[in-house]
């Protein structure tokens, strides 16, 4: 969670927007047409960010292992990665947070006219997305709490299973 949700963030800045079109050639010229391309360049750096934040989790494990001789790296590794749940949790949290508040109310207008075709099964199909239903500072506030408490969360946990071990 925490490599697909920080690859969803770095796809949007301009480092992937100059990678991607790299990717893209590259897969075009192994027969893909041009959205396969896309998809499959996209793919690879989902892929690349995922096993980048593994391979993080897997480096500091191994530096545990530096603390105590006779620990072993696997057995470490299960027993911390507990303490990455509200990590993931809270970027999942602060990344679609906004999505959520907005594109939620979208379902009182979709449920009444699922297909587009103009029915207003529940009396809804006229609602629209209220955008003010919640400012930019109050995501901010949101993404900032869901930050901290998933890492002070972490934290704790870490610590707890630390003194445990």
């Amino acid at each position: 969670m925490i490599g697909t949700t920080s690859f969803d963030g770095f796809s949007q800045g301009p480092v992937w927007t100059s990678i991607v079109p790299h990717l893209q050639s590259a897969f075009t010229k192994l027969g893909f047409g041009l959205e396969r391309a896309l998809e499959a360049g996209f793919t690879v750096g989902l892929v690349v960010v995922v096993l980048l934040v593994g391979g993080l989790y897997r480096l500091g494990v191994m530096g545990m292992t530096t603390v105590r001789r006779g620990d072993d790296a696997a057995v470490l590794s299960r027993r911390f990665i507990h303490t990455l749940v509200p990590i993931a949790l809270a970027y999942v949290v602060a990344h679609y947070f906004s999505l959520f508040m907005y594109q939620s109310q979208a379902m009182a207008y979709l449920a009444s006219d699922p297909l587009g075709h103009g029915s207003n099964l529940f009396g809804t199909a006229s609602a629209g997305i209220n955008y003010g239903v919640i400012s930019a500072t109050g995501v901010w506030y949101v993404q900032v709490a869901a930050l901290l408490a998933g890492h002070v969360s972490g934290l704790l946990l870490a610590h707890d299973r630390a003194i445990a071990t």
